[in-house]
């Protein structure tokens, strides 16, 4: 099967030859299971087709591109998501047992890792800024100061950009942790998109981090599951990288999401320089018909200029923040407004919502969502003093995430369950950040948000269920 640098052709050229599939998968590329799915392009390790953990062909020479795209020293592949990634990326980074640097906005992968690998995390809290309720960048001066004061730290863990779009000073970041030996690792599943357009910057690969993961699936053309790790620099080694990730994805990759990311991947290396600067043009032209919001606010968009907002390093302008601070609207009746108009935003909070776009987005489709936020800003009013976000201390913690799932546990009620143990976290999805994790104890500051969540009408989330009324705890404290 040689001749080809594209892996979906090669899966269709290969489906036309008419081989009879005597291996997996069990549908044999027939449309039995329904004529919508492809199939035809579905197979298993067979000859002329890699491996991708022992890739020396095609999938080797995407990784390849991919590490060329965006700078790295290697990139490989991940078809199970950021999280997967993250999982490895700890598991390569951090010795089992030790001490790690962490913001506490991380992604609940970053505290899965924590428990599996039995880590000690120290949090960073970040700055909320003050007009959108929103964190911001993560000082660097909080790194320093934190290795500091904990000198046996062995990996720092940040996201950048945030959900909402934040990016911090990774470079300033990376700095600091390579004058102390330590590596870090920036979470970029929100950001592959960042290295194509001079009015998109921060990417982590280029500041210097040490690794870093990207979901390709989230703001490029990519199917669901895709994204990439990479790694650079001598405070990793790739080979442990590369086991880790034999171990948390599957053995069975599936070649559909292998063959989107090296079509994303070609897109970007031909197209990528066009594909991107209509982008950028078509956000312009929406930030001028967002000036025209009267109630309704949009992080760094319109009105909202990046200069108001002193403690952001940079931000991300494919992201489309809307704040129902200080409106007669909730963040879930403005979503619900929005999809009676046909338009489904990605996540929705209290005060909250957020859109995403892409460079798949036409001057149409964003023109389409201006006009629908516009109506819908003519049809609220304004109410006051901007709402702004309460938040509690970081609670006390009794255990390590570890420890506290190995504790024999009991279901309570949430408010009687305040000063006692948590033994499982609790999260609003999206974006899956934890807003208390096991081992820490549940404090009556948390409980008033929680309740606050719930009363809004957006849905929390929890390990066992119970949420939002109930909780488990540790049987004993």
């Amino acid at each position: 099967m040689a001749g080809y640098d594209d892996l979906l052709e090669q899966l269709a050229q290969y489906n036309a030859a008419g081989f009879l599939p005597m291996h997996m998968p069990g549908h044999k590329r027939t449309a039995l299971g329904g004529g919508e799915l492809p199939w035809q392009l579905d197979i298993t390790e067979i000859d002329g087709f890699d491996n991708l953990h022992e890739a020396e062909g095609i999938l080797k020479d995407g990784m390849e591109l991919a590490a060329r795209l965006y700078g790295s020293a290697r990139a490989f592949y991940l078809v199970n998501g950021s999280s997967g990634g993250i999982l490895a990326a700890m598991a390569a980074a951090a010795p089992f047992g030790s001490r790690i640097l962490m913001a506490r906005g991380c992604h609940k992968s970053v505290y899965h890792a924590v428990e599996l690998l039995h880590l000690e995390p120290y949090y960073l809290t970040p700055p909320v800024d003050p007009s959108f309720a929103v964190t911001a960048s993560l000082p660097p001066k909080m790194v320093e100061s934190a290795l500091a004061q904990h000198p046996d730290i062995r990996l720092v863990v940040l996201t950048s950009p945030t959900y909402e779009g934040v990016i911090s000073d990774i470079a300033a970041i990376a700095a600091v942790c390579h004058r102390q030996g330590v590596p870090l690792l920036v979470d970029e599943a929100h950001g592959a998109h960042l290295y194509f357009h001079p009015s998109f910057s921060g990417g982590a690969v280029t500041a210097g981090a040490d690794l870093v993961i990207q979901s390709v699936h989230k703001t490029l053309p990519s199917l669901t599951q895709t994204a990439l790790a990479h790694v650079q620099g001598n405070l990793v080694d790739p080979q442990q990288l590369a086991h880790f990730l034999s171990v948390f994805q599957t053995s069975s990759p599936s070649y559909l999401l292998m063959g989107s990311i090296h079509r994303c991947l070609k897109l970007l290396e031909h197209r990528g320089p066009a594909l991107f600067a209509d982008y950028v043009q078509n956000l312009q032209r929406l930030d001028r018909r967002l000036e025209s919001l009267r109630h309704l606010r949009v992080l760094c968009h319109g009105a909202d200029h990046c200069s108001r907002h002193t403690d952001f390093f940079a931000f991300d302008p494919g992201k489309l923040f809307i704040s129902t601070h200080g409106t007669d609207l909730t963040g879930p009746q403005l979503t619900a407004l929005l999809r009676q108009r046909g338009i489904e935003p990605e996540m929705t909070a209290p005060h909250w919502v957020l859109a995403m776009t892409s460079c798949c987005d036409t001057a149409e489709t964003l023109e389409r969502f201006a006009a629908v936020l516009l109506e819908l800003d003519g049809l609220c009013h304004s109410t006051g003093a901007p709402y702004v976000r309460p938040t509690p201390p970081l609670p006390p913690v009794r255990h390590t995430i570890a420890q506290a799932r190995q504790l024999p546990t009991v279901p309570l009620p949430l408010t009687e369950a305040i000063g006692r143990t948590m033994a499982e976290s609790l999260w609003m999805y999206p974006p899956g950040i934890p807003l208390v994790v096991p081992g820490e104890i549940l404090t009556a500051d948390i409980v008033q948000v929680l309740g606050g969540i719930a009363d809004s009408g957006v849905q929390l989330h929890s390990d066992s269920g119970l949420a939002p009324h109930g909780v488990l705890v540790a049987a004993t404290g």
